[in-house]
Order: structure tokens, then sequence, then C-alpha cells
């Protein structure tokens, strides 16, 4: 996965990230680390050294948690900001089985010596999936995911719920043709200051989910109903703010 230099700065969300810095880690949906990552464990069955891909990490929460207990973890933001802010952490921490570097998570491409090696690939908390206005790049998003993983390797995604959206969110407009939730909100930086800024995200029923992981080669194994925190094995509601994607990379039958 390449360097910060190799990108261009043209994603919506890096001005928004560089006003929140460190303050993004006060929100309470990054409360719920500890709990989101001990279900991770307990889905996928990852064992202590195995590689995992946390893909749109931010600064990092669920890489450094991961790292902590054991995992060998790479991280990737479009964020330069996130990016640097996760790996002062690690390093105050003397965590060394954690790298974190700047990358589009559309272009997470074949080139990449890092492609189909990993045990389990988390994309959470709209860090990436569902963070693009283009349908395509979702899809794009996905394909990244699946490449990146080894055959039989697992994906942990996390998807804004549309049916929540419709019925709850009253707070934005939601575009029943692209299925895009918009809100305009304020947003604080590390010294209090608020900034007017647009928020964009993608919203999937669970048909959708199914069919965008069975297209790029992953079967999916369930799809839950979660809030951030609270991830369990419900099922999908339209009272519940988010899907939980399961799914593991399909085994060709020449390999078998």
């Amino acid at each position: 996965m390449g360097g910060g230099e190799e990108l261009t700065r043209d994603h919506w969300f890096e001005d928004i990230a560089d006003h929140l810095g460190s303050a993004y880690l006060r929100y309470s949906f990054t409360k719920g680390t500890l709990q989101e990552v001990d279900f991770i464990i307990s889905e996928t069955g990852a064992r202590t050294g195995a590689r995992i891909l946390d893909v749109g990490c931010g600064p990092g929460r669920h890489s450094l948690e991961f790292a902590r207990r054991g995992f060998v973890v790479d991280g990737v933001d479009i964020s330069e900001e996130f990016v640097r802010l996760a790996n002062a952490a690690a390093s105050a921490e003397g965590l060394t089985h954690v790298t974190v570097v700047r990358a589009d998570a559309r272009e997470l491409g074949a080139d990449d010596a890092r492609r189909g090696i990993y045990d389990v690939v988390i994309c959470l908390c709209q860090g990436a999936f569902g963070l693009m206005r283009a349908p395509e790049d979702d899809d794009r998003v996905i394909a990244s995911l699946a490449g990146m993983l080894q055959p039989g390797g697992m994906v942990i995604l996390s998807a804004f719920n549309a049916y929540f959206q419709v019925r709850h969110h009253v707070e934005a407009s939601f575009d029943a043709a692209t299925g895009v939730s918009h809100e305009r909100t304020a947003v604080r930086n590390p010294e209090g200051v608020s900034q007017e800024v647009d928020l964009w995200t993608g919203c999937y029923t669970p048909k959708e989910l199914r069919l965008l992981a069975e297209r790029h080669g992953l079967d999916v194994i369930a799809i839950y109903g979660v809030e951030p925190g609270a991830y369990g094995r419900l099922a999908p509601s339209v009272d519940l703010p988010e899907h939980l994607l399961v799914a593991r990379r399909r085994v060709a039958a020449d390999s078998v």
C-alpha cells in the first residue's frame, strides 16, 4: 500500500478530518471499541498473530486494539491527519505490530505486495465504505476488501441502514434514487472551534449488501443489525442504525 505522497487530495472527508483531528475520538460512536473488537474476534475465530487489515481506520482505534492483543495489523485511511494520529498513538504505546498508511480504499490494487495475504479485513464505522458519493465507488471498495483477503479469509463491514435513515434520521435528507443521506452539521476541533460541514453517507439494505459481496467472490455468512458499541447477532431491523456484514472470501474449486 502506497504512502500519502502518491495520492491526490480529492476526497471531501479530508478537510473534515483535518478540522476534527483527535476530537473525532470524543464522539460517542467511537467509545465501543473494546466490545466491537471482542465481537469480531469471536465471530471470525481469529487467533493471536493473524494478519488484519483495517480499511478506513481513522485515528486507529480498532487497529491499535487489535495490536494490543497480539495481532499483526495494517491500517489505511484517506486522511493524512488521521494516519498521523494513529501512528503517533502506536508509537507512544510501543506497539510494533501495527502500521498505518494513507491509501484510498478504492485503489488497493493488484500491484500491492500485500494483496491476498490477510486473514481478516475490517471496514467499520463508515470509515471508507459508505463515504463515497458515487455508487460505483462503494463497489470498488468491496472489490478492494475482497482482494486483500486470502482465500477463506473473512471480512467484517458495517453500513448505514437505509430503512433506519428513512424512519428515524429526521435531521438528514435521504435521496431515494441514490441511497445517499445528506446532513449539514457542526463539528468541533480539539480546541472547541465549531465548523459547519456537509456529510454524505451511502445507506444500504441487507439485500444490496449481499449482492455486492457475492459479486466480488464473498460468501455471506450473516448480516446483523447493530449499533456502535453493541455488536451482536440480532436480525436486521428498521430500528437499528447499522448493518454488519460477515462474509468469507470464496475458495476457488481448483485450490481445494
